[in-house]
């Protein structure tokens, strides 16, 4: 995962769709120093969970990552990280109508892991069960439904493809 995000990060950067800071752009790097092993199992306790291994791989890596572009989302540091519910409670409203209410029950326990104050989130949902695997969102309201991934990796590697396009139409 680390290779992934430096690509992302030089990629993004070389392309200059965004506004990055002085030090982003000198050391290619969107990311932060990575959290402790302390950090993330003190947010797991006060989260009451234990988080997917290949999230705490990406806190191993950096303790928050930079939106590459003004479409996806900013990574909050492992101390922003907290349930939807406690961070925007409207959404979670608005997707509880009968028509869509199987949304609305997996935003009620979803934990957002960026977007906070941005226009789309990265959400982490916890299984029902032991069986299940988490799931992995990118929800917004300017992009209809959910979109869902695999993993993180699967996400990451999404937002490369999606950089490296718009490089090959420059």
């Amino acid at each position: 995962m680390n290779s992934l995000l430096k690509q992302i990060s030089e990629k993004a950067i070389e392309l200059a769709d965004f506004e990055f800071t002085q030090m982003q752009t000198e050391n290619k790097w969107l990311g932060t120093k990575p959290a402790s092993e302390t950090e993330i199992k003190l947010t797991e306790k006060r989260l009451g969970i234990e988080l997917p291994a290949d999230f705490k791989l990406f806190l191993s890596i950096t303790n928050g990552f930079s939106a590459p572009n003004d479409i996806e989302p900013t990574f909050e540091p492992i101390d922003k990280i907290d349930f939807l519910k406690n961070i925007d409670s409207f959404i979670i409203e608005a997707y509880s109508l009968d028509s869509i209410a199987d949304i609305g029950n997996q935003l009620e326990k979803s934990i957002v892991v960026g977007g906070i104050n941005e226009e789309q989130y990265f959400l982490l949902i916890p299984p029902n069960s032991t069986n299940e695997k988490w799931k992995y969102w990118k929800f917004a309201n300017w992009y209809p439904g959910e979109h869902e991934f695999e993993n993180l990796e699967s996400y990451f590697n999404s937002t490369l493809e999606f950089i490296n396009e718009q490089l090959e139409t420059e």
